[in-house]
């Protein structure tokens, strides 16, 4: 794993040379120059030195990895240079890199490269949790991945950004690494720093960590009908088998069918496909009926709009992410009727992100 890291980091050392840093932050120059030093750093940690061998290498490849974004955000402002949403961008970066280089399609596979997809999206968050709106919440949001992912935590994202922020030339080195110890200390006084908050029920931990004002510790009445089953997963996963399978008694919506019975390329425009659809859903929801929602679902703004749609309506939702290896999906979209072009969904795995513990009341990653 830690060797596949590296492979990337290799092949990447070049473009990463030649992305350039504010000096007023990145007073060592490159991203590539900082990355190293990152390493270097991180290797000189304490905690990293005692963490356990596992933890070690995670650490270690989210290091290697964690500025790739930097290679397609990175513009030129007024006085420097500047990198928005650098984070999530080079944490799907890494999740496609990853994937191509066989860390995909079981569950062990799986949980290893989120693990380090988590870690390079969340990196930059400690040195700024405490000046971050409903703080405390946050935190909770982001430790509640380690019910997906049993090696990620609050304590080894900090040891990230700890290293993250030695591993650099700037004036504010000092006050930014006060204040990842104070996240830290945070994380630990609401109990999740280690592990996701045990909530007294799934109820209260999605009521909680959408935002509503509750108690994290309070036993919530569960005002919900039943269950809404939101899909996800590239094209060619396998999704009809599994809900046949799995779910063969309630009815589902198909986006892909729908497209069938109207003649709709999926390569078109879908705003028509996705309103019949939902106008479908709608009169589920009205009669207090479970059903599933099958499409590809791969983008966390996708699922939102959906979600609060089926909330709204007092449906309890889960997602289901579904994947397999890249050869075994391309090979089932090859046989489909109407298949994919193999374009079309590379582009979409660029832009997957796996959905979190936080976006519904229940969310399962499952390998097929």
């Amino acid at each position: 794993m830690t060797d596949c890291a590296a492979d990337i980091l290799a092949a990447l050392s070049e473009r990463m040379s030649r992305t350039p840093q504010s000096v007023q932050w990145h007073g060592e120059g490159d991203v590539y120059t900082h990355t190293q030093m990152v390493c270097e750093a991180l290797c000189s940690l304490p905690e990293y030195q005692a963490a356990p061998e596992h933890h070690r290498e995670l650490v270690l490849a989210a290091a290697r990895l964690h500025d790739i974004g930097k290679i397609t955000t990175t513009k030129a402002v007024s006085g420097g240079f500047d990198a928005p949403n650098h984070a999530p961008a080079g944490s799907r970066m890494c999740r496609e890199l990853l994937w191509r280089a066989g860390l995909c399609g079981t569950d062990e596979l799986i949980c290893r490269r989120e693990t380090i997809c988590q870690l390079v999206r969340y990196h930059s968050f400690p040195p700024h949790a405490i000046d971050t709106e409903n703080a405390a919440l946050r935190l909770h949001q982001i430790a509640a991945n380690g019910r997906l992912l049993p090696d990620f935590s609050l304590r080894l994202l900090c040891m990230l950004s700890k290293a993250d922020m030695t591993g650099r030339i700037c004036g504010d080195k000092q006050q930014m690494l006060e204040q990842i110890a104070l996240c830290e200390e945070l994380a630990k006084e609401e109990g999740c720093l280690d592990s996701c908050f045990p909530f007294p029920s799934d109820h209260t931990m999605r009521t909680f960590l959408s935002g509503k004002d509750v108690w994290k510790d309070q036993q919530l009445y569960d005002d919900t009908w039943g269950t809404v089953c939101l899909m996800c997963g590239l094209p060619g996963t396998g999704k009809d088998t599994w809900i046949g399978r799995n779910l063969p008694d309630i009815p589902m919506i198909s986006l892909d069918a729908i497209r069938c019975e109207r003649k709709i390329s999926p390569t078109k425009n879908q705003g028509y496909i996705a309103n019949l659809a939902k106008e479908q859903a709608k009169e589920y929801l009205r009669r207090h009926q479970s059903f599933v929602w099958n499409a590809t679902n791969i983008t966390r703004a996708m699922r939102q709009q959906l979600v609060a749609l089926f909330e709204s309506y007092k449906a309890r939702v889960r997602i289901i992410y579904l994947e397999t290896d890249l050869q075994t999906l391309l090979s089932r979209n090859s046989s489909r009727k109407d298949a994919v072009p193999v374009p079309v969904i590379e582009s979409m795995l660029g832009k997957l992100e796996l959905p979190e513990v936080h976006e519904a009341a229940r969310v399962d990653w499952i390998s097929v």
